[in-house]
């Protein structure tokens, strides 16, 4: 099983916040999962903005919201849970990520 990559906050730069949510269904999945008050599940987004996402690109979309420091997974059992990091993000960019949700 491979092993999932979460970069500590202080590795997190301006430029991978940006260019993770420059994407409109990385924007989105982001958005809800900053809305969520629990952890949630990779296949609910199989549908983003009444679009159809096949597996393999939201895993793609999983992977760079995660290795870029914007959410959190953890494995349990077959399904992949997330949360939104905008604790540790909006510590560290104040501001940021309230701004660029209010643009979307």
């Amino acid at each position: 099983m491979r092993v999932l990559v979460h970069p500590p906050i202080e590795d997190v730069t301006l430029q991978a916040v940006l260019y993770a949510l420059a994407d409109p269904v990385r924007l989105a999945v982001f958005a809800d999962l900053v809305d969520a008050t629990e952890p949630k599940a990779c296949a609910i987004y199989l549908t983003v903005n009444d679009t159809p996402v096949p597996k393999s690109t939201l895993s793609q979309h999983f992977r760079i919201l995660r290795e870029h420091g914007l959410i959190r997974s953890e494995r349990r059992g077959v399904e992949m849970l997330s949360t939104a990091r905008k604790d540790e993000l909006d510590a560290k960019f104040p501001g940021l990520i309230d701004s660029i949700l209010a643009a979307a």
